[in-house]
C-alpha cells in the first residue's frame, strides 16, 4: 500500500498563492504516476493535474492550466502543487492520489491511493 498526506492547504485571497505537499510513504513512491484533484461541495471529484513516475510528462484540466504547477521529488518522496493567481472557483478540498502506471491519467477511478485531502479556501 502506500500513504499519502496532503498539507498547505488554508485561506488565501483571489489572486494570491499556495503550495500544496503530499507526503508518500509505503510503497516505492517513484513506481507510481500522480495526481491532484480537488473536490468541491456539491460537486463531484474532479482531475486538477497529473505527473507520470519521473516527472517528466505533465497535464492539467483547462480550468488551472498557466495558473498550477505539478511537481514530484522522488528522492523525498514527496510530489506538489504551486497554485498562483487563485481564484474564488477555485476553493475545494484538494487530494493527491497514486496509481501504479508510467503515465497519469485523469481519472479518479483509476487511482488506486487517496490522501485524506487538504482545504483550500479563496476568498474573492
Amino acid at each position: 500500500q502506500v500513504q499519502l498526506v496532503e498539507s498547505g492547504g488554508g485561506l488565501v485571497q483571489a489572486g494570491g498563492s499556495l503550495k500544496l505537499s503530499c507526503a508518500a510513504s509505503g510503497r516505492t513512491f517513484s513506481n507510481y504516476a500522480m495526481g491532484w484533484f480537488r473536490q468541491a461541495p456539491g460537486s463531484e471529484r474532479e482531475f486538477v493535474a497529473g505527473i507520470d513516475m519521473k516527472g517528466l510528462n505533465r497535464f492539467y484540466a483547462d480550468s488551472v492550466k498557466g495558473r498550477f504547477t505539478i511537481s514530484r521529488d522522488n528522492s523525498k518522496n514527496t510530489m506538489y502543487l504551486q497554485m498562483n493567481n487563485l481564484k474564488a472557483e477555485d476553493t475545494a478540498v484538494y487530494y493527491c492520489a497514486a496509481q501504479p502506471a508510467y503515465y497519469a491519467s485523469s481519472g479518479v477511478s483509476d487511482y488506486d491511493y487517496w490522501g485524506q485531502g487538504t482545504q483550500v479556501t479563496v476568498s474573492s
